[in-house]
């Protein structure tokens, strides 16, 4: 089995050179970004340690055009998704080894306006969607 989840920020607005579409009939958008995901540990030893790992995710098709019109800059999302090997030679005749997460769903991990204030507050609870009182009778489950 070959799934994985992450949670992290968009490091940057996705530019042209970030998306791309296929030619043909059937063109779809595929969108490349990267995802800075927080170290869970820091190291106390060296201060000067990255506290977040960045991994390069690609979406295709209705999810790239998804990335495209909604993920900018600080945009705190979920990533579910597979990892692909993208080995090749280079021009020297030596193998580089290269490893991308291919996205096959994503979810926003905080309402628009805390993402908008980039983490600066703490969402108050009139960012959430209100849910109708009684409603736990439709619910299938208890």
């Amino acid at each position: 089995m070959n799934k994985v989840f992450f949670m992290g920020r968009v490091t940057k607005d996705l530019t042209e050179q970030d998306l791309h579409y296929t030619s043909g009939e059937n063109a779809m958008c595929i969108a490349h970004f990267s995802l800075a995901v927080d170290k869970r540990f820091k190291n106390k030893s060296d201060a000067n340690a990255p506290t977040a790992d960045f991994f390069r995710i690609t979406a295709f098709g209705k999810l790239g055009e998804f990335c495209k019109n909604y993920l900018k800059r600080g945009t705190k999302i979920v990533v579910e998704g597979r990892i692909e090997n993208n080995n090749y030679t280079d021009s020297n005749g030596k193998t580089v080894y290269r490893d991308q997460i291919i996205a096959e769903n994503i979810e926003f991990a905080e309402s628009k306006n805390a993402s908008a204030a980039n983490n600066s507050a703490p969402a108050t609870n009139d960012d959430f969607m209100s849910i109708p009182t009684g409603i736990e009778q439709d619910l299938p489950f208890k």
